[in-house]
């Protein structure tokens, strides 16, 4: 097994004041997913901080955690509920999710299907049996609740699509969380007959940047800190697809169809 320490796992920048990101290498568990980065985000107010999703869980997240927030309160907020965005739920107390996702957050979840990945490090989760734990309370929330951490707060935007209770989070620093409604590199998306689920919730987030140039965004997976034009390019994409569907390749491992376009690798 490749000798990864926690230490050596976990990429840790504060990026700007108060706001740090934890970084995974989702390709050195398994590169079938198309995808390089996990982002987790640790927002640090003045009397209680948020963690912005849990991550893969192969590694122990909260001691790095609670290093960071001294001692404060801490909040932990999962944009949905697929495994590289809860693998570590199990090592908090509790969790918020959207109530949409409540009941999957309540279960364990199997990720058996990677056992045979290429890589190594992939064994780590014998241990937990491959199989992701909840947290011991998981609390819904919903479209508008607010986050007080001080001198700092998050907004819930409610942004279905990629899954069915998909979140954003809007600061009052003009942070805008993305979770996996929108960023850079391979793009999960739902059936084309739901495409306007998601094409909603990627004008609901443009039409948020519109009337406020400030807000500069962070996804949950690759580049990070970018502007409203990745919502206008992936839109443009989503609504182009039809125009490539001719090219697309079947995926065995994801069971999915595979396209692709200068911007974006989109899964369906």
């Amino acid at each position: 097994m490749t000798n990864i320490h926690d230490k050596d796992w976990f990429e840790i920048k504060e990026i700007s004041e108060n706001l740090f990101i934890i970084r995974e290498r989702l390709d050195e568990i398994d590169p079938r997913f198309y995808t390089k980065y996990v982002n987790i985000f640790l927002i640090v107010g003045e009397k209680k901080a948020a963690l912005i999703d849990t991550g893969c869980g192969l590694f122990k997240l909260n001691p790095i955690v609670m290093k960071l927030i001294d001692g404060k309160d801490l909040i932990v907020i999962n944009t949905h509920s697929h495994f590289d965005h809860r693998g570590s739920n199990d090592e908090f107390n509790e969790i918020y999710i959207h109530e949409n996702e409540v009941r999957m957050a309540c279960l364990p979840l199997d990720i058996s299907f990677i056992k045979d990945s290429s890589k190594n490090v992939v064994k780590r989760y014998e241990k937990k049996d491959f199989k992701l734990l909840p947290p011991s309370k998981i609390n819904p929330i919903r479209e508008g609740v607010e986050f007080d951490l001080g001198n700092i707060s998050l907004k819930v935007i409610h942004t279905p699509g990629h899954s069915p209770g998909s979140i954003s989070l809007l600061s009052n620093r003009n942070e805008l969380f993305t979770g996996d409604t929108a960023h850079y590199g391979a793009i999960y998306l739902p059936k084309k007959r739901d495409f306007p689920i998601i094409l909603n919730s990627l004008s609901k987030l443009l039409d948020l940047c519109i009337n406020n140039s400030e807000v500069e965004l962070y996804p949950s997976h690759e580049d990070y800190k970018v502007k409203q034009d990745l919502l206008e390019k992936l839109i443009e994409g989503i609504n182009n697809i039809e125009n490539i569907w001719e090219s697309r390749k079947k995926d065995k491992f994801l069971r999915s169809w595979i396209l692709k376009d200068e911007n974006f690798t989109y899964i369906i």
